[in-house]
């Protein structure tokens, strides 16, 4: 399962979930919106002319740092809802936790896994999965992490109405077979659940601090329940949230000793960094990082990330027909909406996932992505609008106009002009409807929210780093296979991948689901979205990639000069 937009609230075989409108700033203020601030369509030319989408430089990590550090100021673009992500999984929760509490895999900046608290695993057969737990780990109220902890977060995340508990749909038995070791047992071979537990179905909890919070677990003023770099040392609702390094980690000691996290939203959350009221943030949205570009002081770093900007047709109107999806990709202007909507901070794209999806066999999946450009080009060329022209006169050119469903934010509503352009000049008409904020994210959820539109501007992201875990979007069955793409053989190869433990295999089948996918225009790529970090120049080590959502990205935070 994969959700829409960069805030992670479900599971399954992907991971994100709906933006929602960030809070007022708290503890910061908020000053107006400047003449370019983040609402305008200047706000890309803020300190100089759009970057260069193609000569943009993903990279995995920041410097190493060089010295010790003893605070950090730190920005989200939300107050967390819950910092217990069993019930509430949000991104500006996972962006603190992840420094907290630790999970049996580790995804890496390079976006690979590793085992992590799970010290060793070993799969006896296509079925099995042991997990030897390490040893000498303790969680914040100095107690041993166990092999019944780790058991019974397991079947914590596993609970009816828990998020995580789709991840374990697979699973027929888990239980403890040694005084550190545990046997997970799947009904069928399970390829991508080891990656789930690198997210939030692998997070180990202390069951004694769970228990003694009961319903109040996860909120302000109650301690936290993990064995990470950081312990969560104060939290004032509406106003800050501090964390502080555990002194007895059993791992290396973060050089950064506290990080203290605010919330402010579009001009505050960039003053507040123009000023030096802070040092840091990972920006949720590329237009945030366009609109301090040059900044003094200001660093910017963009890394690997799967998530995608994405056009996701319905089956009411005129997109339901696949000759008319494939003219409408053929003829999007992908490098001029990532000028003009993004500051050149997306990159064009023919995939619907990100490269950072690409945890392995790398060079074949670059090789795929290369091959699917003729179907969605960077700028569309004379043949490639006359090919479009074709596919629509032999489809026949729907009657009524393709509704166009957006909010006002500047880089969607770049993406609904775009596309009625696109259409309007192959010769299909189209109009677009714009709603606000909360409306938009119930076109994900709700049919009946998306009865009247043909097409959404959106975007997506997955958090497993494999491009098997978003291709089940295709599958007859899937909830968001909204246009109603029914193919036997495509259900057929996508079963076969999710279920091959070989990666070189996997990534065979997989770069055909993905091809299939693609040329039945089931959703249309735009733009791959990097992640960008914005931070002090005064400081380095985080990674730059989407890991930053799962790594403990504060404990590599430190001073650049020794």
């Amino acid at each position: 399962m994969t959700h829409p937009s960069r805030r992670p609230t479900g599971t399954g075989t992907g991971r994100a979930a709906p933006r929602q409108g960030a809070r007022a700033a708290a503890g910061l203020v908020a000053a107006s919106l400047l003449a370019a601030g983040c609402a305008g369509a200047d706000t890309n030319t803020l300190g100089g002319a759009p970057a260069d989408a193609a000569k943009l430089a993903l990279r995995a990590t920041t410097p190493p740092a060089q010295g010790p550090l003893d605070r950090a100021d730190w920005l989200l673009e939300d107050e967390p809802d819950s910092l217990d992500l069993d019930r509430q999984g949000g991104s500006a929760g996972r962006v603190v936790l992840t420094n907290i509490c630790e999970r049996l895999y580790q995804l890496q900046p390079d976006m690979s896994v590793k085992p992590f608290l799970a010290e060793k695993a070993r799969t006896p057969d296509d079925r099995t999965l042991v997990l030897t737990v390490r040893d000498g780990v303790t969680f914040h109220d100095g107690s041993k992490l166990t092999a019944a902890d780790v058991l019974w977060s397991l079947k914590r995340h596993a609970a009816k109405d828990m998020e995580q508990s789709d991840e374990f749909g697979n699973v027929s038995s888990m239980r403890r077979t040694g005084p550190r070791e545990l046997t997970i047992r799947f009904k069928e071979p399970d390829a991508l659940f080891t990656k789930a537990l690198a997210g939030d179905a692998g997070i180990v909890w202390n069951p004694r601090r769970v228990a003694d919070a009961g319903k109040e677990f996860g909120t302000p003023g109650q301690a936290d329940a993990c064995s990470g770099p950081y312990r969560l040392k104060e939290w004032k609702s509406g106003d800050s949230l501090t964390i502080e390094a555990y002194a007895d980690y059993w791992g290396p000691k973060p050089l950064t000793r506290r990080v203290v996290f605010r919330w402010a939203s579009d001009s505050a959350l960039v003053n507040a960094l123009r000023t030096g009221a802070a040092d840091g943030t990972y920006a949720e949205s590329p237009n945030t990082a366009a609109a301090l570009r040059r900044t003094k002081d200001l660093r910017q770093y963009y890394g690997p990330s799967t998530a995608s900007l994405v056009l996701i047709p319905t089956a009411r109107g005129g997109l339901k027909d696949p000759a008319i999806r494939r003219a409408l990709s053929l003829s999007l202007d992908r490098k001029g909406i990532a000028d003009s909507g993004y500051g050149g901070l997306v990159q064009p794209w023919a995939a619907p996932v990100g490269a950072g999806a690409w945890g392995y066999e790398r060079p074949r999946f670059a090789a795929a992505q290369k091959k699917l450009s003729a179907t969605a080009p960077e700028t569309p060329t004379a043949d490639d609008l006359a090919e479009a022209k074709k596919l629509v006169k032999e489809a026949g050119a729907p009657g009524d106009p393709v509704v166009i469903g957006t909010d006002s934010s500047q880089g969607r509503t770049v993406v609904a002009n775009a596309t009625r352009a696109a259409l309007q000049r192959i010769g299909v008409p189209a109009q677009i409807k714009t709603v606000p904020p909360a409306q938009f994210e119930e076109f994900y959820s709700d049919p009946q929210a998306r009865a009247d539109i043909d097409v959404l501007v959106a975007d997506w992201y997955i958090s497993k780093a494999d491009p098997m875990g978003f291709y089940d979007n295709g599958l007859s069955d899937s909830s968001n296979n909204w246009v109603g793409f029914k193919d036997a053989a495509y259900d057929r190869l996508v079963h076969k991948a999710l279920a091959t433990l070989d990666d070189a295999e996997r990534a065979r089948l997989t770069t055909e689901a993905q091809r299939r996918f693609v040329d039945a225009a089931v959703w249309i790529p735009v733009a791959q979205v990097p992640t960008a970090l914005v931070l002090s120049d005064r400081l380095t080590g985080p990674p730059a990639s989407q890991s930053y959502l799962y790594y403990p990205w504060a404990a590599r935070l430190g001073a650049r000069k020794g």
